[in-house]
């Protein structure tokens, strides 16, 4: 049953650097085992900088899967979304986004949310489930620590 369960949460934090520096460690998927506040994520193809909608980046998980990773929202330094799937199949269903606002040069407002509201397979929903605002604030808690340290 998923009716006590938010199918969108989001997670928002000021992070004291440019929207270009974030932004670069987030759409730069070598980099997101560093910051993955669930702990999902093990590595990624080196050099697989993700430039537009229709990107595919590949990413192995801790469980030792794979997944590609279908870009699906871009706008350069401002926002970036991804649906998940199996290798050859369509998407799961769930939309990681993640939307950058600068609140000056060296300033900026980041927004993670996780939306799982055409997430059809019953087999993923727990997954789904446990991945809380808290979740989501942990990864921004990382990005931060690790964009601020550059």
């Amino acid at each position: 049953m998923t009716e006590n369960f938010p199918r969108v949460v989001s997670a928002s934090r000021d992070i004291g650097t440019s929207a270009e520096r974030i932004f670069e460690l987030i759409a730069n998927p070598e980099q997101q085992p560093e910051w993955d506040g669930n702990d999902n994520l093990s590595e990624a193809v080196h050099g697989e900088r993700i430039r537009g909608v229709g990107d595919v980046f590949v990413m192995a998980t801790t469980s030792g899967t794979t997944r590609e990773n279908h870009v699906v929202e871009f706008i350069e330094a401002r926002r970036i979304a991804w649906k998940p799937a199996a290798p050859g199949q369509p998407p799961f269903g769930q939309l990681w986004r993640w939307e950058l606002e600068p609140i000056n040069s060296s300033r900026t407002r980041v927004t993670h949310t996780y939306d799982w509201t055409q997430l059809s397979d019953e087999s993923r929903i727990p997954r789904a489930q446990a991945t809380t605002a808290n979740k989501l604030q942990a990864s921004l808690v990382r990005l931060a620590q690790l964009a601020e340290s550059y």
